[in-house]
């Protein structure tokens, strides 16, 4: 008998029903942006099928652009962990989250799922879709369309079902109210937002340190009542919502004066956070910070990871920074949404960022980001 596709590693029907399972998913998240710019429009019921939007009526001033962005190593460790049911809300906080920072409002999210084998893992595949849902509702978008490719041993990973997952984000604005930088004035307040976990930035370090302290089997270490797999799975928060709700998104005014966004990703607090500073030329001073996840601290001490580099490479506790000349505001609008915040510090003229630490080694000391050390 000769060979096929299937013995080759792709089998097409299995392929089908589990491009069936994440397009049913998929519908589940059309609801979201029903009356609102996104509202999904679907001539013909099929996963294949037409799926658009009418933007014919959109008024003079809108603008439309599309962002990419990817769980990155973080798959590994659901892989690891043998739970995929939270992975889409790494995925969708990476291009929502990102969307937000010019006061755009994410709207559309296509995905690109590759995978080793389908084979016996459509129950993993029924948790990536399970997770799809749920984190189209928290951040109020609709999955419009995706693709799912099984690719063999060019996918690697933890376990036998293995996958690389990206997306791309379609996002909305009104011009005039895009953030440019320049409405940054010095003595804005800087309004850090509670991240419980690791996001999906600097995996690769954590994996890497606890392999080196713990073994290949690090993630079954017990460690503060739970596997410490669990603690580096916990997802990360989708923040789009609540500040398409502060800034209006495409809306023409939103409930709060907000003047910069950071999302605080690779290259940490100093690094996003003066990203935005640029255009101003200044710089913030921060006293008042979350502290990292338990499991972050725990990396940082038996990795010896400086307090430095921690704040250049994780989030350290702060997923996202926004400048305002109404903080209590803000943070009073955030509860609403159930959004931990805190009111961390300020605009400064001098062009530095200065952070009193939260981490291990030079805790309640302050750490100076300067120009030659950030992402300026």
């Amino acid at each position: 008998m000769g060979l096929d596709y299937k013995k080759s590693g792709v089998d097409i029907k299995l392929g089908d029903e589990a491009s069936k399972i994440l397009y049913e998913a998929a519908k589940k998240t059309f609801e979201n942006r029903k009356g609102n710019i996104g509202e999904v429009i679907v001539p013909f019921d099929d996963f294949s099928g037409v799926r658009a939007i009418d933007v014919s009526m959109l008024p003079k001033g809108s603008l439309m652009c599309i962002g990419f962005d990817g769980v990155g190593t973080k798959v590994e460790i659901a892989q690891r962990m043998n739970n995929h049911k939270t992975i889409a809300f790494d995925l969708f906080a990476m291009v929502c989250d990102d969307a937000i920072i010019r006061g755009a409002e994410p709207v559309l999210l296509g995905s690109v799922l590759d995978v080793n084998s389908l084979g016996s893992n459509m129950i993993a595949l029924r948790e990536l879709a399970q997770g799809y849902v749920q984190a189209a509702k928290a951040a109020n978008v609709a999955v419009i369309n995706g693709e799912l490719a099984e690719l063999g041993s060019a996918v690697g990973g933890y376990g036998s079902f293995n996958y690389n997952w990206c997306a791309g984000i379609v996002w909305f604005a009104n011009k005039d109210n895009l953030f440019t930088g320049k409405e940054v004035v010095v003595g804005d307040s800087v309004v850090l937002l509670r991240e419980k976990g690791f996001r999906s930035n600097g995996l690769s370090l954590v994996r890497k340190t606890f392999e080196t302290r713990y073994g290949k089997e690090w993630h079954t270490v017990d460690f503060e009542g739970r596997k410490l797999g669990e603690h580096v799975l916990e997802p990360s928060t989708i923040y789009s919502k609540a500040v398409v709700h502060l800034h209006g998104g495409f809306k023409t005014k939103g409930c709060c004066k907000v003047h910069g966004v950071a999302h605080i990703t690779g290259g940490g607090l100093p690094g996003k956070l003066g990203r935005i500073l640029k255009p101003s030329g200044y710089g913030a001073k921060l006293d008042n910070l979350f502290e990292p996840c338990k499991a972050m601290q725990h990396c940082q001490e038996v990795g010896e990871i400086s307090d430095e580099e921690a704040y250049k490479t994780w989030n350290m506790g702060q997923g996202l920074a926004i400048i305002t000349p109404e903080p209590q505001k803000v943070v009073e609008e955030l509860k609403k949404f159930g959004i931990e915040s805190v009111i961390a510090g300020k605009i400064i003229s001098d062009k530095k960022i200065i952070i009193k630490s939260k981490g291990v080694f030079k805790k309640d000391e302050e750490l100076v980001f300067t120009t030659n050390n950030t992402d300026y």
